[in-house]
């Protein structure tokens, strides 16, 4: 048993958690929003936890080898705590359990759902090296409203507003997340577009595109439905956000990279997710 639970909490901390979690947090928020009862938001949920623990998994199993080589001592498989096979194992488990949970919600939530897991792989199996690595981030934060949108009974697909917020917020992930990691990608011959942009520039658009999906959030919806003009609440978290994108890009230019600018998306990612469910009518 104690074995069982140390491999479970090594596969837990291989999964990409604070990421994994976010995403989940975002996709059963906008479950809540649309008005799901408790039994489907979970099922939405589950379906994307599933696929993003497939994602994080793959990523570490991917690239085993060159984390080893670089010394990543925050991945169980670089440490050698775990192997690789087991890493692999539960990445195409949880892949499958992913398939099986989004099928329960309909074709189509599966097939949006297969689109937005598919991004995911395609970047950890090499898109990630290239000058199209942000295209993945892009497709799955984009479709991710309309994937909680078609779990609903009767399913349709997001509105562009929603589907635009999200996809700039990839960008903004894409670019913070790599940031602390450049040197150690140089070596192994990761060149994705943040890499080829540099580190100053990379961040600038990272935040850049965080105030993009806070304009997005608030205004979206206005356009959407001009009968209706922003809500106190819009403009409070509009000015939230873009004074975290402000401090975010102070930190890219006076700063080393670090691990606080990619939290800082992630805190923003819930405030534009907390925006959006307050023009929850007007998101489909």
């Amino acid at each position: 048993m104690r074995r069982a639970l140390r491999l479970i909490r090594l596969l837990a901390l291989s999964s990409h958690p604070g990421p994994t979690a976010t995403v989940t947090v975002l996709a059963a928020g906008l479950a809540v929003a649309l008005g799901y009862g408790p039994g489907r938001v979970v099922a939405v949920a589950l379906a994307v936890l599933l696929g993003q623990l497939s994602i994080g998994l793959s990523n570490d199993w991917i690239d085993a080898g060159r984390d080893r080589s670089v010394g990543r001592g925050d991945k169980p498989v670089a440490r050698g705590e775990i192997t690789i096979a087991q890493v692999r194992a539960a990445a195409l488990g949880t892949a499958a359990a992913c398939l099986v949970a989004s099928a329960a919600l309909g074709p189509l939530f599966l097939l949006a759902h297969v689109v937005l897991v598919g991004s995911g792989w395609a970047y950890n199996a090499g898109l990630k090296r290239t000058a199209v690595s942000v295209v993945p981030f892009v497709v799955a934060f984009g479709i991710l409203p309309t994937v909680v949108a078609l779990g609903a009974a009767d399913p349709v697909p997001a509105a562009a507003w929603a589907c635009v917020t999200g996809g700039v917020l990839g960008v903004s992930i894409h670019f913070t997340n790599v940031l602390p990691d450049l040197e150690d990608d140089a070596r192994t011959g990761v060149r994705g577009l943040p890499h080829r942009l540099g580190r100053v520039p990379s961040g600038l658009v990272a935040f850049g595109a965080l105030a993009v999906g806070a304009l997005a959030a608030a205004v979206g919806p206005v356009l959407a439905d001009p009968t209706s003009g922003l809500t106190p609440l819009a403009v409070g978290g509009l000015a939230v956000t873009l004074a975290i994108a402000a401090w975010g890009a102070v930190l890219v230019v006076t700063r080393p990279p670090g691990r606080l600018l990619f939290q800082l998306i992630m805190a923003a990612s819930l405030l534009l997710v907390a925006q959006v469910a307050l023009n929850a009518t007007r998101l489909t």
